[in-house]
C-alpha cells in the first residue's frame, strides 16, 4: 500500500469474534463429493449475533442447485438472512439459491450472511445437509485427520486500533475450509482465506497471535508459531484533521440546476476542511480511451473547461477571459488548490452511467495500455483538446493529482448498457497494475506524487466478483467504499439507505449495512486505515407509505418512489432539511433518521446521523469520510461542518 496521511483518531472498541462451530452433532464424515458447507459465528452482541455458512465446491463443474436444510438449537432464531432465500417448516430452515441465482462455480464458493437471536448458547445449526448429503460430505470413511499447521505468520500492518496478519496456507487430507486466529488461548478472528485483521484493540498495546486451519470436517490442526505486535500509539488523543482523508466528489453537473460551483467549495467553509476534491465523471469511449466531447451523454467539455465564469462565481473574484487556455471548472479547481496547497484533485473516471467500456478497455494487454496512456495524457499531462478557444498542450497540467477508478462494476451487474466479462475480476486488477506502472513512471519523469484510489461496492456479492483486494490494495493509494444506496425507490418498501448496523426486523429483500460491508473488506485482508467510508449528501424517498405499528411508516409498503427534484426517489440533503409538516425519527444504535408525513418516507443523514457514522468511523481505525456528493449540502456547509466536528474529537 502507497498510502499516506495514515494518522487518525481511534477509540477501543469491542473486538469482534468469529467462531467456526461444527455443523453435526456426529463425527464428521468424508467427502465423497468435494461440496461441503461450513459455518462460522461472525459476531455476537447481548442477545443477537451473526452467522454465515459457505458453499465450498472443490469439483470440477459449478453447482447451479443447491438446497441447505437444517435445525437450530433451542433459544436460537434467525431474524434475516442476505444472498439466498430461507423458508421454514417447523423446526426445519431450508435455505435456497436467492432469486437471480447463484450458482457455485467449480472451485469456487459462495456465502450465505444471516442476523439472529440466541439465548446465550450454541449458535451451531445442527442435522445440517447439502442436498440430502452431509454438510461435511457425502458418507463415507470416516475423516479424523486434522490440517497442518499454517506458516509464516507475520504483521502486515499496524494502527492504533488493528493488527493485519498474513500467513502460508496449511494442508488437509480432504479440504482446508478456513482460519482461526487467537490470542490468549480465545479465538479472535475466523476468516476463509490466509490474511486477518483484529479490530478493536487499545492504542499502544501489545498482542500475540497464533493461527490455525480447520477443515471441511471441522478438524482443528495445532496451532502456528506466535508473533507478537504493538499498536500504535495514535489513537487516544487528537490527530490533525488534515492527516484524515475526507473526500469530497464534485459533480460536473452540480453547475447548472443546483447551482453549486468550485467557488462555494470555499464561501461555505468546505474546502478547508477537505483533503481530497474527486472530480465526477471523466469518460472512457468504445474505443478505450479517456475522451473530451461536447455532446449530451458523452461529456461536458463546456462545464470541464469551456465555460467563462464571472468574477462573482469566480473562487477568487477574477473573472474568465476569452484568451485563457484553460476556463471552466478545471480552472477554478487550479485557483482552489491555490488558495489551499495541500489539497489534492483527483479525476474520477466511470461513474453509474460511464462505466460502459471498461471492460472492453480492460480486456488486453494492449487494450489496459491503450486506455491507461490516453487517460494518464489527457488528466495529467493535460493535454486538451482544443475546444472554444480553451485547451492545447499542457493546458490542464497542475490540476489533477491522481486517478480515481469508478468501474461499476467489474464482473457483475451495473447499469444496462454495461458490458461484463467473467474475466472481468483479474482483468480489473490488471488494468489497476498497469495504471500504477505508467503513474509511476509519470512520478519518475515529472518528481511529481500521483494517487491511485478506487469507488468500491457495499455489496459483498460485487466484492467477490469484481474484486481482487489483496492484490490491487499493493497499488492503491485507499479506497473508498461507498456506505449508501442499501436502499431506494426500485423497491416496494420504505427502509434505511445508509445505516450503520443491521436492523433485526429489516426485511429485505437484501439487508445491508455499512458494519456489514466494512466486514466483507476487512475479510478479504484490507487494512482498514485504507479504506475510507462514503456517506450520503441526499436521501432516498417513498410515497404511498403506510404508517405500520410504530406510526413511523419504516418497512411498511409503498406505492411508488417519492418525487424529486431530479430524479423520482431522491433528494438534496439541502431541500429535505426545509420540508415542513414532517416528523423526525431517529435510531441512534443504527446511525439513521428519516421523515414522515402519514404517506412520504425520507431516509437520509442529518448533523446528528453524520456525526454518528463518523464517530464509528473513527473509533474502528478506517481512514477517513468520503461525501457523495458535496452539491447536496447546504450554503453554511452543514454537513460537512459535522463531519468535521466528529473527526476533531
Amino acid at each position: 500500500m502507497r498510502a499516506a496521511l495514515r494518522n487518525r483518531i481511534a477509540a477501543l472498541t469491542a473486538a469482534v469474534v468469529a467462531l467456526p462451530l461444527a455443523l453435526s452433532p456426529t463425527p464428521a464424515i468424508a467427502q465423497d463429493t468435494d461440496v461441503t458447507v461450513t459455518y462460522v459465528e461472525t459476531s455476537r452482541w447481548e442477545t443477537g449475533y451473526g452467522g454465515q455458512l459457505t458453499i465450498d465446491n472443490g469439483s470440477d463443474a459449478p453447482v447451479s442447485d443447491w438446497t441447505i436444510e437444517f435445525r437450530l438449537p433451542s433459544g436460537t432464531e434467525i431474524t434475516t438472512l442476505w444472498d439466498a432465500t430461507l423458508t421454514r417448516s417447523g423446526a426445519t430452515h431450508t435455505i435456497t439459491p436467492p432469486s437471480w441465482g447463484s450458482p457455485v462455480p467449480a472451485g469456487g464458493s459462495y456465502s450465505i450472511g444471516f442476523n439472529g437471536t440466541h439465548g446465550g448458547g450454541d449458535t451451531t445449526p445442527v442435522d445440517c445437509t447439502l442436498n440430502g448429503a452431509p454438510c461435511s460430505g457425502e458418507a463415507g470413511e470416516e475423516d479424523t485427520d486434522p490440517p497442518t499447521a499454517p506458516t509464516g505468520l507475520s504483521v502486515t500492518g499496524t494502527t492504533a486500533t488493528t493488527v493485519s496478519l498474513s500467513w502460508t496456507e496449511a494442508d488437509d487430507n480432504v479440504g482446508v475450509a478456513g482460519y482461526e486466529v487467537l490470542s490468549g488461548g480465545e479465538v479472535v478472528r475466523a476468516v476463509p482465506g490466509t490474511t486477518a485483521t483484529i479490530t478493536g484493540l487499545a492504542p499502544k498495546s501489545e498482542h500475540t497471535f497464533t493461527v490455525r486451519a480447520y477443515d471441511t470436517s471441522n478438524n482443528r490442526g495445532p496451532e502456528s508459531s506466535p508473533v507478537t505486535a504493538t499498536t500504535r500509539e495514535d489513537g487516544g488523543g487528537t490527530t490533525d484533521p488534515l492527516e484524515e482523508r475526507r473526500v469530497a466528489y464534485f459533480t460536473q453537473w452540480g453547475i447548472y440546476d443546483r447551482g453549486y460551483l468550485v467557488r462555494n467549495l470555499e464561501t461555505s467553509g468546505t474546502a478547508e476542511k477537505l483533503t481530497h476534491v474527486n472530480y465526477a465523471f471523466g469518460n472512457v469511449n468504445a474505443s478505450g480511451e479517456c475522451f473530451m466531447a461536447n455532446q449530451q451523454g458523452q461529456g461536458d467539455a463546456w462545464a470541464d473547461y469551456g465555460r467563462s465564469f464571472l468574477a462573482g462565481e469566480s473562487v477568487d473574484g477574477t473573472a474568465d477571459t476569452w484568451d485563457q487556455d484553460l476556463r471552466g471548472n478545471f480552472n477554478q479547481l487550479r485557483k482552489l488548490k491555490e488558495m489551499y496547497p495541500d489539497l489534492k484533485v483527483n479525476i474520477s473516471l466511470g461513474g453509474w452511467t460511464w462505466s460502459e467500456h471498461f471492460s472492453d478497455a480492460a480486456l488486453t494487454a494492449e487494450s489496459r495500455e491503450r486506455v491507461v496512456s490516453s487517460c494518464i495524457d489527457l488528466y495529467l499531462r493535460g493535454n486538451l483538446p482544443l475546444f472554444d478557444g480553451a485547451g492545447g498542450a499542457g493546458s490542464a497540467y497542475g490540476v489533477f493529482d491522481g486517478i480515481d477508478l469508478d468501474w461499476e462494476w467489474p464482473g457483475s451487474e451495473g447499469h444496462e448498457h454495461n458490458t461484463v466479462r467473467p474475466e472481468d475480476k483479474e482483468n480489473f486488477t490488471a488494468l489497476v497494475a498497469e495504471f500504477r506502472d505508467q503513474l509511476d513512471a509519470l512520478e519518475a519523469e515529472t518528481g511529481r506524487e500521483f494517487e491511485l484510489t478506487a469507488f468500491l461496492p457495499a455489496d459483498p456479492e460485487k466484492i467477490e466478483l469484481g474484486f481482487e483486494m489483496g492484490p490491487l490494495m499493493n497499488d492503491f493509494d485507499f479506497i473508498t467504499v461507498q456506505g449508501y444506496d442499501y436502499h431506494g425507490g426500485w423497491e416496494s418498501t420504505a427502509n434505511h439507505q445508509s445505516n450503520l448496523r443491521v436492523h433485526p426486523d429489516d426485511p429485505g429483500p437484501d439487508v445491508y449495512s455499512t458494519e456489514t460491508t466494512i466486514q466483507a473488506y476487512l475479510d478479504h485482508g484490507v487494512d482498514p486505515a485504507d479504506m475510507v467510508m462514503g456517506v450520503p449528501f441526499y436521501g432516498r424517498g417513498w410515497t404511498g407509505v403506510a404508517p405500520g405499528p410504530n406510526g413511523d411508516g419504516l418497512f411498511q409498503s409503498a406505492t411508488g418512489p417519492a418525487p424529486g427534484d431530479y430524479e423520482a426517489g431522491i433528494q438534496d440533503w439541502k431541500v429535505l432539511k426545509n420540508l415542513r409538516g414532517y416528523d423526525l425519527y431517529r435510531d441512534d444504535e443504527r446511525g439513521t433518521a428519516w421523515l414522515y408525513d402519514g404517506s412520504t418516507f425520507w431516509t437520509y443523514d442529518d448533523e446528528v446521523s453524520m456525526a454518528q457514522k463518523t464517530e464509528w468511523a473513527q473509533a474502528n481505525g478506517l481512514g477517513g469520510v468520503m461525501v457523495w456528493s458535496i452539491d447536496g449540502d447546504d450554503a453554511d456547509g452543514s454537513l460537512m461542518a459535522a463531519i468535521d466536528t466528529a473527526l476533531n474529537g
